[in-house]
């Protein structure tokens, strides 16, 4: 079992990279910071996982996939006002 907690630390960790990447650090890192059971550093790098690493990592991705769908409703809004 640790070895597969390691695995997803490491899995983990690059989900949240690649959101820095598109959303920028403080907005990727506060989202990935409200998911109970999971600490990461400043860097984006897990820390500590405490429960099921599959439930944190799905409600990591949910955290995102609402974010992005909230991101492209507000950038679709003065397309849909103007038409």
């Amino acid at each position: 079992m640790p070895e597969q907690i390691h695995d997803f630390k490491n899995i983990i960790s690059e989900v949240i990279k690649k959101q820095i990447a598109i959303l920028g650090p403080m907005i990727a890192i506060a989202k990935a910071r409200k998911i109970a059971g999971l600490k990461i550093n400043d860097g984006g790098e897990v820390v500590e996982i405490q429960g099921d690493p599959r439930d944190i990592l799905e409600r990591l991705i949910n955290e995102y996939v609402d974010l992005s769908g909230l991101i492209i409703k507000r950038a679709m809004e003065p397309l849909l006002h103007k038409h």
